[in-house]
């Protein structure tokens, strides 16, 4: 072949096209696959299942601290994790009768009161403490137990310091979500509500003196 300008531009254009269709017809990664999700990156975990949740009373205590209209610390605190009904029969089924019931998921249930009061006349001294529920379908037994930071349904007998019974309440519609709740009560008085499926309960907690109105 003679390398004439004309051949010289020919080869040129011709090892053009064969870099070009090389480069098209190649696997090359994506960007998407080239950078991996950032919960792999960093090794975050999925959502939980039954997320953790925090309960106060004074209802909306964080709010009303924020903006300037609670100075004091709260009565107490319940910090739970909160599954859901997904179709499933749940007292009585999920949860037995007469058998230890966490009062949520995961970890154990705790509560944490901030100042001393008073349920169905038995004195709570501040502290913090766990608890759990022994259900039965007229009833449930509210337990405080001094074994915290427990996983599940491992529960100490032994450890338990008070106990009070409340009635069941049917509702409906169903709970998908078990949830508890405060409300402001009678005068001087906290209401603490726990509700999941077609049944709810409530708990009247006797405020501290400095706290009623």
């Amino acid at each position: 072949m003679t390398f004439s300008p004309c051949n010289i531009v020919r080869f040129c254009i011709i090892l053009l096209c064969i870099f070009c269709c090389a480069c098209t017809t190649g696997e090359r990664p994506s960007a998407a696959a080239a950078v991996p999700p950032q919960n792999e990156r960093v090794g975050l975990s999925v959502l939980d299942q039954s997320p953790l949740d925090i309960l106060y009373y004074p209802p909306e205590y964080p709010k009303l601290k924020m903006i300037g209209k609670e100075s004091s610390p709260p009565v107490f605190r319940i910090i739970y994790s909160r599954p859901q009904k997904n179709g499933r029969a749940i007292f009585g089924a999920l949860i037995k009768y007469n058998e230890p019931w966490r009062l949520g998921a995961n970890e154990a249930t705790e509560i944490e009161f901030f100042e001393p009061v008073v349920i169905q006349h038995q004195e709570i001294p501040t502290g913090r403490y766990r608890l759990y529920c022994i259900p039965t379908p007229a009833e449930w037994t509210l337990v405080l137990n001094s074994d915290l930071y427990s996983w599940g349904l491992k529960t100490d007998p032994a450890k338990d310091l008070f106990r009070f019974t409340i009635p069941t309440i049917p509702t409906r519609p169903p709970v998908e979500v078990f949830s508890m709740e405060t409300t402001e009560g009678a005068p001087g008085e906290a209401l603490l509500w726990i509700a999941w499926d077609d049944v709810k309960a409530v708990l009247p907690i006797q405020l501290p003196v400095d706290r009623k109105q």
